[in-house]
């Protein structure tokens, strides 16, 4: 073997690039004074492109292979000088490595709540949050863009910017959608595809795309929650009046349970004895609700009046009604409403009899003035 060849053998480079990181998406490959030597020989791996810069232009991308930087596969190289020197003489140029593969689970949100006119609730505002991930597709298109010269250049660099397209098109579907707040959560995944093929034209433009796009969460301002919660709970609670009634017994019940040694056995006497008078009341029988329907001053506060004023009567000890104003009239004139009557309305001070209620003395009979003389 001649000096030539064992020198030549030597000065063989071998260029590859081994991702140690989950975030980088553009490395260069860093050689003292960017010596690329003749012959040299690249390797690219699945997942990765290499993009060969010469003299600040860009030359060519490579895609997963193995490469010998030679003119014959390297058209750019045809315009190099210097090529018949003893040692083939090396050449300035750079090689970006970039990783093609996919960046996931990347999170977005709204900074700021979202103004929008809900078709149920009225003006609204709205947030949200979710996952996206991303790929470069053009690795010529990144570089030139977005990396420019930087040596090493990590999703971060640029995760805020896709947040923000992210964000802006998202309060641009979401505006426009006309979906009640309330269909939302049924509606995320359509409302991803929507959001995903706006946005995919605007990141082409950086050489990327999106490939996965997810709302995991849409959520009201605590008030409107609040409001919503009170709602679905007195949905449920149906009888607004037993719901109140039981609620009182339950806490009676807790109260006895939770008093002092010392009286412990007599309070828990008292608050059984309570919770029973208060279950007999709800069921209108037996002597415990007949005794506590004789006591007015006992009984819980009655539920919030429905949209018709309406009344209650206290007969033989017991709870009749409600019955409207105008039930109330039609029993005035037959009968069976006395102007001693006790009755009950929401907001009323306790019982009071009838005539002393302003609203309903005047559905008593008053004996009309003696005629004129004729």
């Amino acid at each position: 073997m001649g000096i030539f060849d064992f020198l030549t053998g030597e000065f063989i480079d071998v260029i590859h690039w081994v991702d140690h990181t989950r975030d980088t998406m553009v490395s260069r490959f860093e050689r003292e004074g960017h010596e690329i030597k003749y012959g040299a020989k690249l390797t690219v791996r699945e997942g990765q492109a290499a993009v060969f810069v010469h003299e600040g232009q860009l030359a060519d991308v490579f895609t997963p292979g193995l490469y010998m930087l030679e003119t014959n596969n390297m058209p750019i190289l045809t315009t190099l000088n210097h090529w018949d020197h003893g040692f083939k003489s090396p050449f300035k140029s750079e090689i970006y490595f970039v990783n093609t593969t996919r960046f996931n689970d990347l999170k977005w949100g709204t900074k700021n709540p979202i103004m929008l006119r809900d078709p149920e609730f009225g003006p609204l505002r709205i947030r949200a949050f979710g996952t996206y991930s991303v790929r470069i597709t053009d690795p010529a298109v990144f570089l030139r863009e977005i990396v420019g010269t930087d040596g090493e250049f990590t999703m971060d660099e640029i995760s805020f910017q896709i947040r923000n397209i992210i964000v802006q098109e998202f309060s641009r579907a979401i505006a426009s959608s006309g979906i009640p707040a309330l269909d939302m959560a049924a509606n995320t995944g359509d409302l991803g595809k929507l959001i995903a093929a706006a946005i995919s034209p605007i990141v082409a433009q950086y050489g990327l795309t999106i490939p996965e796009f997810y709302i995991e969460n849409i959520s009201l301002p605590p008030a409107v929650e609040a409001a919503l919660d009170k709602r679905s709970s007195m949905g449920i609670a149906g009888d607004l009046g037993k719901f109140t009634q039981y609620s009182a017994a339950e806490a009676m019940t807790a109260a006895a349970s939770n008093t002092s040694a010392a009286g412990g056995g007599m309070g828990a006497g008292i608050g059984a004895g309570l919770g029973m008078a208060m279950a007999g009341q709800m069921g209108h029988g037996g002597p415990w609700g007949q005794a506590a329907q004789a006591a007015p001053a006992t009984h819980a506060a009655p539920p919030p009046p429905p949209v018709e004023h309406v009344w209650h009567i206290a007969e033989a000890g017991e709870t009749k009604g409600p019955y409207s104003k105008a039930a109330m009239g039609r029993m005035a004139a037959d009968g069976a409403l006395q102007r001693e009557t006790l009755v009950w309305t929401a907001g009323q001070d306790g019982w009071m009899p009838a005539e002393d209620v302003q609203e309903l003395a005047q559905l008593f009979t008053v004996l009309p003035p003696p005629p004129p003389q004729a």
